[in-house]
């Protein structure tokens, strides 16, 4: 059983912090007030973060507007020294949320967790810098923000592939949109995905 930790206080307003199956990767839920005329909650608060030790300083937020279901994207990550860690909620629709551990010295290395993440809930996963991230729709018109810590860099920029058999990764159902770009990703070959 996953255990929940509860942070409370002013920094924190009550986020949930859920360990998942892979180190350092986390599933946050945010408080929710709502009320007659709907909700409100925060999308991101820095202080509740460092009162778990984590520092993710965003340097962007990031949105990606599926319009049809099965539409695949990913599994992308980014090398050291612009490796970045992520934080990805879902704003409409509905996703799939995919996060494989490429730390080479993690004791779950080529292993991936997945979790269903919601438009409207107030839930968030934690993705740490080292692991690959990506995700299916499972509803048309699907929205997704993200924050990250690093500025993009291409000749950091790595993939893999959703089908690559090394990781034999189980989607719910077969991708039907993935872009050119992330279907060319190589087979995993730790001399390209692992080494600038």
């Amino acid at each position: 059983m996953e255990t929940v930790t509860r942070v409370e206080g002013a920094a924190a307003s009550e986020l949930a912090v859920t360990p998942t199956t892979l180190p350092g990767v986390l599933l946050l839920t945010f408080p929710r007030h709502d009320d007659r005329r709907g909700w409100f909650g925060r999308a991101f608060c820095r202080d509740s973060l460092r009162h778990l030790g984590i520092d993710l300083d965003p340097v962007q937020a990031n949105l990606s507007l599926s319009r049809r279901r099965g539409t695949l994207r990913g599994l992308h990550y980014q090398l050291p020294p612009s490796a970045e860690t992520k934080l990805v909620r879902c704003l409409a629709g509905a996703i799939l949320d995919v996060v494989l551990d490429l730390r080479p010295h993690s004791p779950t290395f080529g292993r991936h967790m997945a979790v269903e993440l919601e438009g409207g809930a107030p839930r968030a996963v934690l993705v740490p810098p080292g692991c690959a991230h990506g995700f299916l729709t499972l509803t048309d018109d699907t929205l997704v923000l993200y924050f990250v810590s690093a500025r993009y860099d291409p000749a950091r920029e790595r993939g893999v592939r959703f089908d690559d058999p090394t990781f034999a990764i189980r989607w719910p159902f077969p991708p039907e949109v993935v872009s050119d770009r992330d279907l060319a990703h190589p087979d995993f070959d730790p001399a390209i995905h692992l080494r600038p």
